[in-house]
C-alpha cells in the first residue's frame, strides 16, 4: 500500500510537521488550494478562515493520515 502524499507531493509526516506550525501550514494551505485550483477556498483562507481551518487539517491529518478539505468550492 502506498503512503499517502500531501503537501506538494511530501510524506505525511513532513506534511504533518509543516501543518503544525502555523506560518508553514498558513502557506502550504493556501498554495495547495491555488494549486489544486479552489480559487474561493484560496480568498476564504486568506482572509478570514486560517485559524479554524487550520484546528481542523490538522486534527483531520493526525485521524486519518491524509489532508482533508473541508472548502471544496470552485
Amino acid at each position: 500500500m502506498a503512503k499517502s502524499r500531501d503537501y506538494f507531493g511530501l510524506s505525511w509526516l513532513v506534511s504533518l510537521i509543516l501543518a503544525i506550525i502555523p506560518v508553514t501550514a498558513w502557506i502550504c494551505g493556501a498554495l495547495t488550494r491555488l494549486k489544486e485550483g479552489q480559487i474561493i477556498a484560496f480568498i476564504v483562507r486568506l482572509i478570514g478562515g486560517f485559524t479554524i481551518i487550520w484546528i481542523l487539517d490538522l486534527v483531520c491529518m493526525v485521524l486519518n493520515q491524509k489532508i482533508c478539505r473541508f472548502l471544496f468550492i470552485i
